[in-house]
């Protein structure tokens, strides 16, 4: 089967190609984003393979059902990007890696705690430029914390268990509970409650219209004071200027984001060299309490010895997809 692969880079290359050795597929990669302007260039491919910021509306779907593509793989688990009632009329099968980097994403979720809170981010610089003045390093025991998750499928299971293992009092909330991390000890609870006890806040679900925008400027008065709060599930769970006002106030003690609501137009790419427009993300940048990651949090190479038969990489969807429903239980994984 010919394949277009938009959004390549080196390392998406590198583990297609590893992954489509004992397949045999021709793998077309396109360095492009899939877009309304760039569908034409999957012509005389069967299926195109794209990423979390590759556009499938309904405009593109229609462009590559002109051209014959029956088949969407995605190279994520999420599909929010994806008009899934445009892909079912034109009849394009979507599929997906249903297990996401679960334990790259909550290792990093827990990086990003453990930064935020010791700030070795700060005492790095301040320690390679000979300052080794503690003032303003001060943290706290992690250990009999209270950690809100949002979202207990793979990758909430897996930061329960690593929180469990810091000896943190663990609340969850989700359309349904996980007997794993019931048998963590964690407490299910409602979204209003989970916000207001929960010391650490960390979101884990997918970007659905019931999630969009769950952090916002009336539920910010829900949050626990000086509450950190950490998005590696998708940028538009929390409204950006809303979480500024939060920082602001003082709501929102320390914020950690590997997902920005706007990083279609940043992330994934190396802009060092030229100006950022965005003018609320170079906001979020100015406050000493907040650390931001590129959404890298699934980045990580399985060693071979550890690497399950169906799974080549993180980051591969011809060994491992998997046909994407309506999911009646409505949240699948990041």
């Amino acid at each position: 089967m010919k394949v277009a692969v938009f959004s390549t880079k080196s390392y998406d290359r590198e583990f297609l190609e590893a992954a489509n050795n004992s397949v045999g597929h021709d793998l077309q990669f396109l360095e492009v984003r899939l877009s309304s302007n760039s569908a034409a260039l999957a012509k005389g491919a069967e299926a195109i393979c794209a990423f979390v910021n590759d556009d499938l509306g309904n405009p593109v779907l229609q462009a590559l059902a002109d051209l014959g593509i029956r088949l969407v793989a995605l190279r994520s688990a999420g599909f929010n990007n994806v008009d899934l009632e445009a892909a079912r009329r034109l009849g394009i099968r979507v599929a997906r890696v249903p297990a996401y980097s679960p334990c790259a994403v909550a290792e990093h979720t827990t990086a990003l705690i453990l930064a935020l809170n010791r700030k070795t981010h700060r005492a790095y610089n301040r320690v390679r430029e000979g300052n080794f003045a503690l003032e303003g390093l001060l943290g706290f025991d992690i250990h009999g914390k209270t950690v809100g998750i949002v979202g207990t499928g793979k990758i909430g299971e897996a930061f329960a268990g690593i929180m469990a293992g810091f000896g943190c009092r663990l609340l969850a909330n989700d359309l349904m509970p996980n007997p794993a991390c019931e048998t963590l000890g964690a407490e299910y609870i409602s979204r209003a409650e989970i916000f207001a006890r929960s010391d650490i806040l960390s979101l884990h679900c997918p970007l659905t219209p019931e999630t969009h925008h769950m952090i916002r400027s009336d539920t910010l008065p829900q949050l626990k004071r000086g509450v950190m709060l950490i998005n590696t599930s998708r940028g538009a769970v929390v409204d950006t200027r809303a979480v500024i006002k939060g920082l602001k106030e003082g709501i929102i003690g320390s914020l950690g984001l590997d997902v920005y609501e706007e990083e279609g137009d940043l992330f994934f790419e190396n802009l060092s060299d030229r100006f950022i427009p965005d003018d609320v993300f170079a906001r979020l940048l100015t406050f000493p309490n907040v650390l931001v990651t590129g959404h890298q949090a699934f980045f990580t190479r399985v060693p071979t010895s550890r690497r399950p038969p169906s799974r080549i990489s993180a980051h591969s969807p011809i060994a491992a997809v998997r046909t994407t429903r309506f999911p009646s239980r409505g949240w699948p994984e990041r």
